[in-house]
Parts: structure tokens; sequence; C-alpha cells
């Protein structure tokens, strides 16, 4: 597996540091993120999903704790739109550059509005997709946020 992915090259470029984890991706697994816990290891609380939607048919990329669902309201309202979606992993894919379960919020093809849950701040460290299937980067949440330049909002569903 390649090392060096956009999603590194975009901490590289922010300078932010981090830490590549690997593990065995599971295509057949639905729960990528919940996967990517266990592999490492790591609580699911501290390993975030990449979320690609659409706010009144705007891209916006949502992280969020992988043991959690996100609000379609909260949101909609965070990007001051009316309704919120997932998007297609087809148009995921085509908009990120990445394939489905391999998503990171770095380094995408085409930057878009992000936003973190505002839980990931309570950590010294997270985990994100680094930008393949079975890859990981560990960070500190605000050098996350640094590097994305993403709001931090309440994003969870009840």
């Amino acid at each position: 597996m390649a090392k060096t992915t956009p999603a590194t090259l975009a901490l590289k470029k922010a300078g932010v540091d981090f830490e590549l984890l690997t593990y065995d991706y599971d295509p057949g697994d639905e729960r990528v993120g919940m996967q990517a816990a266990a592999a490492i290891g790591e609580d699911p609380a501290r390993v975030f999903k990449t979320l690609m939607m659409e706010a009144d048919g705007k891209p916006v990329c949502v992280v969020i704790p992988s043991d959690h669902e996100a609000s379609l309201k909260k949101v909609a309202a965070l990007f001051g739109a009316k309704h919120a979606a997932m998007m297609t992993p087809a148009a995921a894919e085509r908009l990120t550059g990445y394939h489905v379960g391999g998503i990171s919020p770095l380094g995408q093809k085409r930057r878009v509005a992000t936003a973190i849950d505002e839980s990931a701040m309570a950590f010294d460290t997270i985990t994100v997709n680094g930008g393949g299937r079975g890859l990981q980067v560990r960070l500190e949440p605000a050098g996350l946020v640094k590097a994305l330049d993403a709001r931090v909002a309440d994003l969870l569903g009840k």
C-alpha cells in the first residue's frame, strides 16, 4: 500500500504532524469506521469517519466519530441549507478522487466546505482515513481543523 497519498501530502503541506496506521481492510464490512477502530485497537469514539453529503445540493464533507450517525438537520443548519442528504457513493468518488472505504477529508480532488464534530476536540489525538482503504492517520484534532480550514460543531444525531 502506498504510504504517500493526497491526504498525507496535504498534511505535510499544512505542517501538521501525523502518524500513519495500516490495517487489513475488509471490503465486505459495511461499517468501515468501526472496522478500522477494531483493527487498530482504538476506541471508536476517537476514530472519525468521513461522510460526503449534500446541503441543498452543494457538496460538503462531515467528519464524525465512527460509532455515531450525523444529524441531517444539524448538518443542513450549519451549512445554511434547508436539507442535507448523503451523497451517492459514485458521486463521492468522483468528487474526492478516493474510493469508498478510503475517502479522507484531506487531499480531496475538489475541496469542499468541511465540518468536524466537536467531540474531536476532547481528545489529544484522533484518527481519520489517510486516503486509502486500510490506511488511517493519527493526529491532533486542532491539526485536522487547521489542515481542512474546517468548522467545528455538534453534528451528531441523538
